[in-house]
């Protein structure tokens, strides 16, 4: 059975019986000779380009999606018959420790650091605030911070853990409530339409860190009326999709001072256009890097496309 391997990624397939691996363009057509493959790995294509691709291969059994969150798997507009499968677990690493870089950085005021080295400025008290632990009306370090994961799932789970370990108190939001180790995962609700529990914790979260894929249901989910329930001395991470978090809501909040700050790595469109009032109300913006190079990619292919060959369930199945 042919699998289509994207050429935007360094991929190492192991010989693989039943498996013919073939390297393709992913901003190009699909060339004839490769018309009969059944499977497609996605990584970095043009999003005009997934439904040409995959509406070029009549033998297509599945689209294997190598990013987190469904959107991307979508984009082939493949028929009913064709799996769509994400990537998930494939980023949790390095997500993690990119949502694990941008909170710390906000936590220990470090672009305010960065501004008083460039000022040749020594300044403890103005820089960084009182040198105590949660200062009144401020939170400085993750030891005994309220965190709250909203879309807590693969990424969640490996990231909970390391805040844990730094000292902080982690709960969760999700579709639903459920209790995972030390972490209470509470029902979400829908957007505009916060859950009684969703709201409390909210009312209490240090650093609100947002890992939500981006679909109909989670479209400004962070909208104004939930920033309204975060504390001022609250911080927001977003590793997740920039579509989840009403963007004019967070820049007025900023702006008024009712939150303490808030890191981007994700936005709503990207690039962010130049004139977007986040760029200077957000405290950091990284241009969609967390995620980096999906890990151990090769092993998930292999698997879900031996599952195709086998006619077995195949992992992180979307439809």
């Amino acid at each position: 059975m042919k699998v289509l391997i994207p050429n935007s990624l360094d991929l190492d397939m192991p010989p693989t019986p039943g498996l013919d691996f073939v390297t393709y363009d992913v901003a190009a057509p699909i060339p004839a000779e490769h018309h009969d493959a059944e499977v497609l790995v996605a990584w970095g294509n043009p999003a005009e380009m997934m439904p040409v691709q995959a509406g070029s291969l009549p033998r297509l059994k599945l689209v294997q999606s190598l990013a987190a969150g469904g959107d991307h798997a979508r984009q082939a507009a493949a028929g009913p018959n064709v799996a769509l499968a994400a990537g998930n677990g494939l980023h949790d690493a390095t997500v993690t420790e990119h949502a694990l870089a941008l909170t710390l950085a906000l936590l220990r005021r470090v672009p305010a650091l960065l501004e008083a080295q460039r000022a040749h400025r020594w300044d403890k008290e103005g820089t960084v605030g009182p040198q105590v632990l949660h200062p009144k009306g401020m939170v400085n370090t993750l030891i005994d911070a309220s965190v709250t994961i909203w879309g807590y799932g693969h990424i969640g789970r490996r990231l909970a853990p390391v805040l844990e370990a730094l000292g902080a108190h982690v709960a969760g939001l999700a579709h639903s409530r459920r209790t995972e180790g030390s972490v209470e995962v509470f029902p979400a609700g829908t957007p505009g339409h916060l859950t009684d529990e969703a709201a409390d914790v909210l009312r209490g979260t240090d650093v609100l860190i947002m890992i939500l894929p981006s679909q109909p249901d989670t479209e400004h989910f962070l909208d104004a009326a939930a920033l309204d329930l975060l504390p001022r001395r609250a911080f927001v991470v977003n590793v997740g999709r920039g579509s989840t978090v009403d963007q004019e809501a967070l820049a007025a909040a900023l702006c008024a001072g009712s939150i303490a700050g808030a890191a981007l790595d994700v936005t709503s469109p990207e690039p962010l256009p130049a004139d977007s009032p986040l760029w200077d109300a957000a405290t950091i913006i990284s241009p969609h890097v967390a995620g980096g190079r999906p890990v151990d990619a090769e092993a998930l292919i292999v698997r879900n496309a031996l599952a195709v060959l086998n006619g077995t369930p195949v992992e992180n199945r979307l439809n």
